[in-house]
């Protein structure tokens, strides 16, 4: 089977798939792959078809399709299972759970983590917070903060803000039945899949507010680490600011 340019049949193409059409094939194919993944056609957790059924299907080699899911796989969207296939990334499972949560222990053992709910509520978005979602002026948020700690110790202070209009419902009741970990309650309950995030990191004192949260003493040293995540096409779905505490932890990371 010869490669040539590809379409999506019974599909529309959007702005990123046009733009794409002098880019390698393979690239393309990645692009409609994620439209895919996009309009939720294979849902987290769930098994995308063969490669030899995508080769059929955009008409190309397989090879091309393999090469456009090793990069999806290498970016954590998806899932290869030895002998089982390759399935939609999700944030229940545990090799991609804390992805983005790059607080380590010193002592490298796990620690056992737990979540408590201070608040959920939804109000008009500051502008800050609207500029970083994306939001017109005036547009509801949910604005929720938890604490985390980590073998029962406060750990981590977070201020998370989502849009109104995706996360309808969200409350601390809703919150409260669930037992999963947020990102993967997302996914089950508002169809909504974080698959990249960006953050900014800085130094800061803690308030006497955010010390007696973390029960500490005010002035404490706490690291900020704030994070913008986003869904399938760029689309930011979250603004999270947390405070963290590295007295028993590190920030790690890797760059490639």
């Amino acid at each position: 089977m010869s490669d040539s340019p590809v379409t999506d049949r019974g599909s529309s193409h959007d702005r990123s798939a046009s733009s794409a059409a002098f880019s390698p094939l393979y690239q393309q194919i990645k692009g409609l792959l994620l439209q895919s993944l996009d309009r939720g056609e294979w849902k987290p957790g769930e098994a995308i078809p063969s490669e030899l059924d995508l080769a059929a299907r955009f008409q190309v080699s397989q090879g091309t399709v393999r090469k456009a899911i090793d990069e999806l796989a290498a970016e954590n969207l998806l899932l290869r299972r030895q002998g089982k296939g390759t399935f939609v990334a999700t944030h229940s499972e545990a090799r991609v759970r804390f992805r983005f949560l790059r607080l380590t222990p010193d002592d490298g053992v796990q620690p056992v983590s737990g979540s408590q709910i201070l608040e959920c509520r939804r109000l008009r978005a500051p502008s800050d917070i609207a500029a970083l979602l994306e939001l017109r002026h005036g547009e509801t948020v949910v604005n929720m903060r938890r604490v985390l700690s980590f073998n029962k110790i406060p750990t981590i202070l977070d201020d998370i803000w989502l849009p109104g209009s995706v996360f309808k419902g969200l409350t601390v009741e809703s919150l409260g039945r669930i037992r999963s970990p947020l990102y993967a309650m997302f996914e089950t309950e508002f169809g909504v899949s974080m698959v990249r995030a960006e953050e900014k990191i800085k130094a800061v004192a803690a308030t006497d507010e955010q010390a007696a949260q973390l029960q500490v003493q005010p002035g404490t040293s706490l690291l900020r680490v704030e994070r913008v995540s986003y869904t399938y096409g760029d689309r930011p779905m979250e603004v999270r600011r947390g405070l963290y505490l590295t007295e028993r932890f590190h920030y790690r990371n890797s760059l490639n």
